[in-house]
């Protein structure tokens, strides 16, 4: 069975970190990499964050830029998001997707049967 677990959520305050991890299990994602998503309440999805299998290439979207670190462990099958500086707007539902497209900067997601989501994982940044 094919499916993307991600994990670490939970509640930090305002400057503070947390690290989420999204473990791909029955498939390898492919040149095409994995990326993180998140929903905010009332707001669209938002791309995040994504890496590449082959290279290990990143892209991130400007709201995260600078504060936010994805990388890869490939021998686990894991993806981690390194959260750094949070701020109540980083509040949302995060998810792990693949395989995701960087167009004209920004990430997509794969569309209905196209690929894969994993359930999200709670961010609630408050003092």
């Amino acid at each position: 069975e094919v499916q993307l677990q991600a994990s670490g959520g939970g509640l930090a305050q305002p400057g503070g970190s947390l690290r989420l991890a999204c473990v791909a299990s029955g498939f390898t994602y492919d040149a095409y990499g994995i990326g993180w998503f998140r929903q905010a309440p009332g707001k669209e999805r938002e791309g995040i964050a994504c890496i590449s299998r082959p290279d290990g290439t990143t892209a991130y979207a400007d709201s995260v830029q600078g504060r936010f670190t994805i990388s890869s462990d490939n021998a686990k099958n894991t993806v981690y998001l390194q959260m750094n500086s949070l701020t109540p707007e980083d509040t949302a539902v995060y998810y792990c997707a693949a395989p995701v497209s960087l167009i004209g900067g920004v990430i997509w997601g794969p569309a209905d049967g196209l690929g894969h989501w994993g359930k999200g994982t709670l961010v609630t940044v408050s003092s």
